[in-house]
């Protein structure tokens, strides 16, 4: 078989890159060593930018989002029961929506005409110095594929990072003391819009899935073990996080799914390795305290694509020699941003009584300033593709 392209994985990147290149008559395969039932199982908030939501209308994808989608023009953050709400709408006549990733990979799985091969087991990829191919095995017979180039979408833990010669990448990590346990639950969320708090016992975020379904999470200590924690247990410490008000409007019920999931920042630098290009959770990781997970990833695959265009339809090496530089810029201001809403919303162990009396001037300057809540509006909102 050959192909134009081979994308590594099936999630929303993956997906999102194949339909682009598709629309633009690039011949595109994608494989994904899971099935596509386990794919659409992968339970995962999303918090659109408006630059995803763009793509996704680019992707002839948007329509269902546009329709189910829960548009927030801000969002609240409060520092021991004290509450400022950030107004994007106000302040940079922007929002956001929320839309499950999980919606977004139907979309675009619904959307893509092309090959999608699910359940390749042992994909290789080689010669990406030079002519590539990928191989996998299926059935018990292993398949080859020529291509002109790679894109690694498979994710943190997938094989294309891992086939970059070690000597080759520099990666940057670290590792937090914490995760966030979350419970899933039918009930109307406690508010139309997220409300992140801090308090000394640990962060608190309110948010949710649609109007009758609610995700709500609390810092934990990154040993935890979900076991620990009952339903009861668990509201009755988020109610200790909020405000009394929103406290005593929470709607609580049986948990329909309960998780922890650690927090991390990485990034490996470069994103480029001769026809090999990494992106989305391949090339870096953001807690997800600001959001920008699945908005990252839409944006390097946005890059990617137009890259590529360029180079079959132009002939131009530009877009591709410039990738990862150009991804890293945008990268770095979105690990930036995700550590700083991390830093303020937590409790941090080592910091003691210093940190957060530092937090809390940080919460002050934020609540009395229009410069600062104007910058917090356009990373949450997206900087510009």
């Amino acid at each position: 078989m050959r192909a134009q392209v081979v994308i590594v994985g099936a999630g929303p990147a993956g997906l999102m890159l194949a339909r682009l290149l598709e629309l633009a008559g690039i011949d595109a395969v994608i494989l994904e060593r899971k099935s596509a039932d386990y794919v659409l199982g992968r339970i995962r908030a999303g918090v659109l930018e408006q630059g995803t939501m763009d793509l996704m209308d680019r992707a002839r994808a948007g329509q269902r989002m546009h329709a189910e989608g829960l548009i927030h023009q801000g969002v609240e953050l409060s520092f021991d029961g004290d509450s400022q709400r950030i107004d994007f709408a106000a302040l940079i006549d922007r929002h956001v929506m929320v839309y499950g990733q999980t919606e977004v990979t139907r979309d675009l799985m619904a959307a893509r005409q092309a090959r999608t091969i699910y359940e390749a087991e042992d994909v290789q990829l080689h010669d990406f110095d030079g002519k590539p191919f990928v191989t996998y095995r299926q059935n018990g017979l292993t398949h080859r594929i020529d291509c002109d180039f790679i894109a690694g979408c498979d994710g943190y833990h997938g094989v294309s990072r891992a086939s970059v010669p070690a000597q080759s990448l520099t990666t940057f990590e670290r590792i937090y003391p914490f995760g966030w346990l979350g419970v899933l639950v039918d009930q109307p969320p406690v508010a139309h819009e997220l409300i992140y708090a801090h308090h000394a016992r640990g962060f608190a975020l309110c948010s949710q899935r649609s109007p009758t379904r609610s995700r709500y999470y609390v810092q934990v200590p990154a040993d935890e073990k979900v076991e620990n924690w009952s339903d009861a247990r668990f509201w009755d410490e988020l109610r200790i996080r909020l405000n009394p008000a929103t406290a005593e409007a929470l709607q609580t019920g049986a948990s329909i799914e309960k998780s922890i999931a650690p927090l991390r920042s990485f990034v490996a630098e470069p994103l480029r390795f001769g026809k090999l290009f990494l992106a989305g959770d391949a090339a870096h990781i953001v807690p997800p305290t600001g959001a920008k997970g699945l908005n990252l990833a839409m944006s390097d695959v946005a890059a990617l694509a137009d890259a590529l265009i360029e180079f079959f339809g132009e002939n131009s090496a530009a877009g591709i020699d410039g990738y990862s530089a150009k991804v890293l810029s945008r990268i770095w201001k979105a690990e930036r941003f995700s550590w700083w809403m991390t830093s303020l919303l937590h409790t941090f162990p080592e910091t003691g009584a210093f940190g957060r009396r530092i937090q809390r001037a940080e919460f002050d300057y934020l609540a009395g300033s229009a410069a600062a809540q104007q910058s917090l509006a356009e990373n949450y909102t997206g900087l510009p593709l």
